[in-house]
């Protein structure tokens, strides 16, 4: 279900203030063991999927549809925000959580490319054979 960018860029800013309050609140189960700290990880790359998609969904009610979320500044910053965020609850998790990260940044962008491409476009070749 598609929701327009106002409601996404609400819903997604409050899905990742959720996430990272529920970090910090259960740092020291999270630093229990190795498994809860890779976990610890994971929550912080869901921490910037759901903070990337509130930065573009911004833009795009601030500039218009066209615009596009770019590697520098807006892709740079919120991976640096989450990692450093993750770093807060152990460095482990920082991590997991830069390398969760960009495994979640190739599906979106490969899932964008299929769904928000442009069709290619096919030439047509005419030849021009005479005839005698």
């Amino acid at each position: 279900m598609a929701t327009s960018s106002g409601t996404s860029f609400v819903l997604s800013l409050i899905s990742s203030i959720l996430i990272l309050s529920g970090m910090q609140m259960y740092k020291p189960w999270l630093n229990s063991s190795q498994l809860h700290t890779i976990f610890g990880g994971y929550l912080g790359s869901l921490f910037f999927m759901f903070l990337i998609t509130a930065c573009g969904n911004l833009e795009s009610m601030t500039f218009g549809k066209s615009m596009q979320v770019k590697l520098f500044p807006e892709i740079g910053f919120c991976l640096t925000f989450s990692v450093i965020c993750a770093g807060t609850v152990h460095r482990v998790s920082a991590t997991t959580c830069l390398i969760f990260s960009i495994i979640a940044l190739y599906y979106i962008n490969k899932h964008s490319q299929k769904v928000y491409a442009a069709p290619p476009q096919v030439a047509s070749v005419q030849s021009s054979k005479k005839r005698k």
